[in-house]
């Protein structure tokens, strides 16, 4: 399983994900836990944080074994 350089403190699990008729197994990783290394890590505010994340890691496509980066759900009907 590929893994995200120096972010392993924001694995949450692995998923399994089908690719045609091949299956494959990758990393999943918390987008939040993600902004609270960047943040610590490199000092970077929240927003930069966040727009780091948007552009640098989830749209990078590195073959079948790609990370999944998921953010928290929050349900605008619950507010």
């Amino acid at each position: 399983m590929l893994k995200a350089d120096g972010l392993d403190e924001a694995i949450i699990g692995q998923a399994l994900v089908w690719l045609g008729n091949e299956r494959e197994q990758v990393l999943v990783y918390s987008c939040e836990k993600i902004m609270e290394i960047l943040m610590a890590r490199d000092g970077m505010t929240q927003e930069e944080a966040h727009e780091f994340i948007e552009f640098n890691i989830e749209g990078a496509y590195m073959g079948n074994q790609t990370p999944i980066f998921v953010w928290d759900y929050i349900d605008e009907g619950e507010e």
